[in-house]
């Protein structure tokens, strides 16, 4: 236990950071979830809605160090992938 009072301080920071951090990481998750369940369903309008969402909120984590650059990208581009992958097979069965 801290005994200090600048370590007591940073105790409640890193807490009050820890929660902040945890709700934005969430927040990008919901959106990919959205996304997922909107690609299931069929709805292109829904999933480039939280396409764009999702994608925003990594890059927003990324910018404040919550996930490394490197997993918001593969995630991005993973998500693209199925995106376009939708795409195509709307346009063949157009066809």
């Amino acid at each position: 236990m801290a005994n200090h009072p600048s370590a007591k301080k940073m105790i409640k920071v890193i807490k009050k950071r820890t929660m902040i951090n945890r709700m934005r990481k969430s927040r990008a998750h919901n959106y990919i979830k959205k996304f997922m369940a909107a690609l299931a369903a069929g709805n292109k309008e829904l999933m480039l809605e939280n396409f764009k969402k999702a994608e925003s909120n990594l890059h927003r984590c990324v910018n404040k160090k919550i996930i490394h650059r490197n997993t918001a990208a593969r995630k991005i581009s993973r998500l693209a992938l199925k995106l376009k992958t939708f795409d195509l097979q709307q346009q063949e069965k157009a066809s």
